[in-house]
């Protein structure tokens, strides 16, 4: 009779690793099936067992022998392939798993896969050793030790064209970038070996990059399934794994634009190394977006190129999880552990994983464990470090070699037909090469990873140098304000205190004026009208963290029942999406910038917390943000909403750290520009970015309209106010929002001082909301007609042209600079030398606020109340200043 053999193979076992022992294997499934389930014997081994409905070893056989049982497990779970699936709480993903690996014959592999497999081994080894022959000195982050990589990424994709994808968007670092490029990209050789050439001049304006940071965007037919195929890689900074959660937000905006809503014809590839996929937390950051609605791509492949080694720090130093894939754990995405030198293993694995994605629409990872034959980079010695590692290394045959002579000796080719497939991808490349002389100039344009086509005129220049105005006419303010004050959809009921908000706004609209909610609801609702994508995401955004938003209502006695009104807008507007996010701000930023990178014709913000949190992004803000058209010639428009001011909420919550946008800013504060007719357009399209701190309703409009109407993208910084989000004073009026409007870059004093101007004794330059401290204090101290306030609503590109005329219509008036921040944070630094370039250095330009300082702020209220006073006593003294003359 069969003995059950439901309970003989444990789960611990049937999970691998980087180092499968076999032996080990062996003992286990021997000491467990025969002496600890049954006490049998070794003449045991040929009893027949009934196989239980969890495995598929059995192929179509019910009942096997347990030696012959052992023997299958052993080739399902202890060759080449180690499976991490045992973790995962679906029955139905398990079985999928087990059935892929376990039933008999699944690594069988046609002549003609063969074929092409070894032809891309070809391609992926040649080309590596084609740079080593010509460029010997150079860094190039080689794929030698890796070089399966390159078909298993093409496996991947053709698996995926075949499942109906037809955009995959990459992310990698620069290990085995030029060979992506070059041989799954699919980029012209020639451009690639032209950026070796240092005698290559720069067309493109900006300063570029290296070029194994550089992007790609192609669209080429794949010739395994004969279906057209967009790939593009994007372009990313050194910092490694930043990139992921960019590549991810430009991929959820391509399966939006599409109409992809099942992440069926759109899907994302990220690459890895070993050491930063275990050491970088943005790895966990974007993982944890992979499944929340607003942010999920539906499944991502991850290929970890697992070298064993970070640069110089071997595993046991890099991380304490036993394997660099175990953050992948944390969303139950499958692992699949392959040994990186048997290519049918991993082309099998890769298979596998691009139909895990296609089937169940989650991440899965693909761990290449591999080994880097040179240093980290052609020029490094890793001999100083991991002298026994490397010894080996240079023992060990190359894969190409091995593959071939194993296909050699089973017939699968020739080694003339192997020879001549060296020989024919060697001409291509000299071939290249030789056209690559020809190459004189450099265009970075032709390396960008995401083009607008149509938005630019054919050389990539705007198509004009003007915006229009950024009004609206009256009954259209009318119209979303009555949405915005009301609730779209019937039986719903809502909050007792939102009612009374939804009130305040219908009253306010009969007035003709607008708080700062409203101002924003104005800018995005006719957006929407227009047919632009609105997309705001951020930590409670939904909301607002001052409860000020409330962008979607939640029925109080529905669960999940949400209205958005903004979407009821008018039948043919384009979607508005508001999101909270997960509690990050790396990897959420990242996301949306990447979403911004797919279309111009979007508006995309993201809303900080509190201002201060913005620096957990650093990064992307650093790396991308600021810096990303002069390295890759990548235009982009994202909006940071940073609320931020001195409210004496202490040094967390009180600055957005406006004095390092304004240091990483490109004009030069020595320069007195020419003032043409566009010299306010012309000013924002020479800029890296605009930073600008509004202090009413109507400019914050006015900049989040203009940030669409120009003909260019720009990152724009807006700090946000949070006192004045319900400060009395800080309304507006319809009149200043109507055709004809725009954004104001400075703000004069229209009040006493500019009926006399020559009596006027100083003029107080100010941003923000320290505005409305300045006028109050000026009115109690009775000054109103001999000090003037001026406000720069712009900060950069800074106002030369206005600045200069508001001083000198006040040709009597000394200068002075008030900020609420710290004397070496805010804005002073840099205002004051741009101001003094205005005036010609013909006055001093003095500076009211605190003190320097360590902290931001504060954390005690009495002594944020007295820094206050005491600088408001400098802003109106005005012998204040008269003994540093």
């Amino acid at each position: 009779m069969d003995a059950d053999l439901d309970s003989c193979v444990p789960t611990d076992i049937i999970t691998s690793s980087d180092k499968l022992d076999l032996t080990h294997v062996k003992k286990r499934l021997s000491a467990l099936t025969i002496g600890g389930f049954y006490g049998l014997e070794e003449s045991d081994l040929d009893k027949v067992f009934r196989l239980p409905t969890t495995t598929f070893i059995g192929g179509d056989e019910s009942a096997l022998p347990l030696r012959e049982i052992i023997r299958r497990l052993e080739m399902a779970y202890c060759q080449h392939i180690g499976v991490e699936f045992m973790f995962i709480n679906d029955l139905d993903q398990c079985q999928w798993i087990r059935q892929k690996f376990e039933r008999p014959g699944v690594m069988q592999f046609s002549l003609e896969e063969k074929r092409t497999l070894l032809a891309r081994m070809v391609r992926s080894t040649r080309f590596e050793e084609f740079l080593q022959r010509k460029w010997s000195s150079e860094k190039r982050f080689g794929l030698e030790g890796c070089e399966s990589l390159i078909p298993a990424l093409k496996t991947i994709i053709d698996k995926s064209s075949e499942n109906g994808v037809d955009t995959v968007i990459m992310g990698m670092p620069h290990r085995g970038r030029l060979n992506v490029l070059a041989n799954v990209i699919r980029k012209e050789l020639e451009q690639i070996f032209c950026q070796f050439d240092s005698k290559l001049e720069a067309a493109d304006e900006g300063s570029g990059d290296v070029k194994y940071h550089l992007g790609m965007y192609h669209r080429r037919i794949n010739r395994v399934t004969n279906r057209n195929i967009t790939l593009s890689l994007v372009a990313n900074p050194s910092h490694l794994e930043a990139v992921n959660p960019v590549v991810q937000g430009k991929t959820k905006a391509e399966q939006f634009y599409s109409g992809d809503t099942d992440g069926k014809r759109v899907m994302s590839i990220l690459l890895h190394g070993d050491a930063a996929f275990a050491g970088q937390g943005i790895v966990y950051e974007t993982f944890h977006l992979s499944d929340l609605p607003s942010y999920t791509t539906h499944g991502t492949v991850h290929v970890v190129a697992n070298n064993q080694i970070g640069f110089t720090t071997d595993p046991r130093m890099a991380r304490s999880s036993p394997y660099p894939t175990d953050v992948a754990r944390v969303v139950n995405a499958p692992i699949f552990h392959v040994n990186a030198d048997d290519p049918e293993a991993v082309m099998y694995v890769c298979n596998v994983a691009a139909e895990w994605r296609a089937t169940f629409h989650k991440d899965v990872v693909v761990d290449l464990v591999c080994y880097r034959r040179n240093g980290h980079n052609e020029m490094d010695e890793p001999m100083f470090t991991q002298p026994l590692m490397y010894k080996q290394i240079k023992k060990q045959k190359g894969v190409l070699q091995k593959y071939a002579e194993k296909l050699i000796a089973e017939g699968a080719v020739t080694r003339q037909e192997y020879e001549e497939e060296i020989a024919k991808y060697d001409k291509i490349c000299e071939e290249a090469h030789s056209r690559s002389k020809d190459e004189k100039i450099l265009h970075i344009k032709h390396w960008l990873d995401s083009p607008w086509p149509g938005f630019f005129t054919l050389d990539g220049q705007p198509k004009s140098i003007s915006c229009p105005s950024t009004g609206l006419p009256e009954e259209e303010l009318a119209q979303i304000g009555q949405v915005a004050s009301s609730v779209p959809v019937e039986d719903f009921t809502i909050h007792g205190g939102l009612s009374r908000i939804l009130k305040g706004r219908g009253d306010m609209i009969k007035n003709r004026t607008v708080d700062w909610a409203l101002g924003e609801y104005m800018a995005f609702g006719s957006l929407l009208k227009e047919g632009i994508h609105v997309r705001l995401s951020g930590q409670d955004v939904e909301r607002g963290t001052f409860s000020h938003r409330h962008h979607v209502l939640h029925d109080q006695n529905v669960d999940k029942r949400i209205c958005i009104p903004m979407n009821h807008m008018s039948p043919n507007q384009a979607p508005y999406t508001v999101c909270n996010s997960s509690l990050s701000e790396y990897g959420v930023l990242g996301f949306e910038l990447g979403f911004a990178m797919a279309s111009p014709n979007a508006l995309v913000l993201w809303e900080a917390q509190f201002g201060d949190f913005h620096n957990t992004a650093q990064c992307i803000i650093d790396q991308f943000i600021c810096p990303g058209q002069a390295k890759w010639v990548r235009q982009n428009g994202i909006v940071l909403l940073l609320p931020h001011g001195m409210e004496g909420m202490g040094p967390e919550h009180s600055s957005a750290r406006p004095e390092r946008f304004l240091q990483m800013c490109n004009d030069d504060p020595d320069f007195n520009p020419k003032i043409t007719d566009d010299f306010d357009v012309r000013q924002l399209y020479d800029c890296n970015w605009i930073v600008v701190n509004c202090s009413n309703p109507a400019n914050y409009f006015h900049v989040i309209r203009r940030q669409i109407l120009l003909p260019f993208r720009k990152p724009l910084i807006v700090f946000t106010p949070k006192s004045l989000l319900r400060h009395p004073e800080a309304k507006s009026n319809f009149d200043q929002m109507l055709p004809g409007t725009h954004f104001q870059r400075v703000i004069t004093d229209d009040g006493p001082p500019a009926q006399n101007p020559s009596e006027v004794k100083r003029i107080v330059f100010c941003t923000g909301k320290i505005y409305y401290e300045l006028t109050r204090e000026r009115k109690a101290r009775n000054m109103e007609n001999s000090v003037a306030i001026t406000r720069i609503e712009q900060l950069s590109p800074f106002p030369f042209d206005l600045v200069r005329a508001e001083t000198e219509k006040f040709p009597n008036a000394d200068l002075v600079w008030c900020q609420e921040e710290h004397k070496n944070q805010g804005y002073y630094d840099y205002v004051k030398p741009r101001m003094r370039t205005t005036i010609n250095r013909t006055k001093p330009v003095w500076y009211a606020g605190r003190e320097p300082a360590a902290a931001p702020a504060t954390g005690n209220k009495n002594t944020h109340l007295l820094e206050l006073k005491r600088f408001l006593d400098t802003a109106f003294n005005l012998d204040a200043f008269k003994d540093h003359i």
